[in-house]
């Protein structure tokens, strides 16, 4: 029937397959769960609609069947009086609304195995739908961590760039360069103090020879 025909492309397309073939999967997911949730809107109210159609037939059917039991009621009451034309005639209204009944009992049938399939597609769209939006959350949660991935391997990436060699090689050589300074700091300070010790050395020799001299004692010199 035509008008489950739009249903069942839906239930029965492959969300799968058209979220492979989409440039943006959450894009698509968001399009599928609009045009999803638009035709249950339009489905619901035809259902609706529907079912509002099926009770009116079921009426009508069951004042067919009433005028069918009336016209039976007539045509035996006429023939209790003798009336055998008039029975003939009720016979024959009966017969009339009888098919009429029978036509629409038909119909009803129809209706109603129509409104019990399209109530079970739209109970089959709106599963489709909880598993759209299922996929959409669990969608979004991937592509926030992907996301994230992303950037955390751009930082490994940065991080493992020449760029960020050079600077940790520049520092190196800056520290390499301070302890080189350091150490000739170091040795400087020990040459000067060598020096150092030698003037004082050499001082304490004069003053030595001076007092010798003046206890009239002989130079080292002279000892030597």
């Amino acid at each position: 029937m035509s008008i489950f025909s739009r249903l069942a492309d839906i239930i029965n397309s492959n969300l799968t397959a058209l979220l492979d073939k989409a440039e943006d999967p959450q894009k698509m997911v968001r399009l599928i769960i609009q045009e999803m949730e638009d035709e249950l809107v339009k489905e619901r109210s035809n259902l609706a609609r529907f079912l509002a159609n099926q009770k009116e037939i079921d009426r009508q059917v069951a004042r067919h069947q009433e005028r069918v039991d009336e016209w039976q009621a007539k045509a035996e009451l006429a023939l209790s009086k003798g009336r055998e034309d008039l029975a003939r005639a009720a016979l024959l209204e009966k017969k009339k609304q009888g098919e009429l009944g029978d036509a629409l009992l038909r119909e009803q049938q129809a209706v109603n195995s129509g409104n019990a399939k399209l109530s079970e597609e739209i109970n089959q769209l709106e599963a489709k739908l909880d598993d759209a939006r299922a996929r959409q959350q669990a969608m979004a949660i991937r592509s926030e961590a992907a996301s994230s991935r992303l950037n955390v391997q751009h930082q490994v990436a940065r991080g493992d760039s020449q760029t960020v060699v050079n600077k940790f090689d520049r520092i190196e050589r800056r520290i390499d360069e301070m302890e080189a300074r350091a150490d000739l700091g170091q040795s400087g300070q020990a040459l000067a103090q060598q020096f150092a010790e030698l003037e004082v050395d050499d001082q304490i020799s004069r003053e030595l020879e001076a007092m010798r001299q003046k206890l009239g004692q002989p130079s080292s010199k002279q000892e030597g």
